[in-house]
């Protein structure tokens, strides 16, 4: 089973996410926080990690550098409102795999996500 980690800390949109992902037979992990999203990286060990960039505390870029410094494998998909050129080539160099400015269709990250966990499967085999 595929292991999804969802970090923002906006409620309605981790909700949303849980459910949509949730109802296609997706193991769902819900941080709200920079550090909440470290410690379940380390336990839970995420196949694909949903990353806000602005975030109370520890920002997503943050995270994504650790999160990347710990296991290059897991794949990391940037979600913002953000979409000035520098955040995106900052996010990019760090190692985010996708970078998907909000509002989005979860139509949309649903396609993304496949494409994902297609190439988790060509680099495990």
């Amino acid at each position: 089973m595929i292991k999804l980690l969802i970090v923002d800390d906006e409620k309605g949109i981790t909700d949303a996410l849980r459910d949509f992902f949730g109802h296609r037979g997706f193991s769902v992990r819900i941080a709200n926080n920079g550090d909440d999203a470290l410690a379940a990286v380390r336990t839970d060990r995420p196949d694909i990690i949903f990353l806000d960039i602005r975030m109370r505390g520890m920002g997503g870029l943050e995270v994504l550098e650790k999160v990347k410094a710990s296991d290059k494998s897991i794949k990391v998909i940037m979600l913002t409102i953000h979409e000035e050129k520098e955040i995106v080539a900052k996010a990019r160099a760090l190692g985010a795999d996708e970078y998907i400015t909000k509002p989005f269709r979860v139509d949309y990250l649903e396609e993304v996500v496949i494409k994902k966990v297609q190439e988790l499967m060509k680099e495990k085999a």
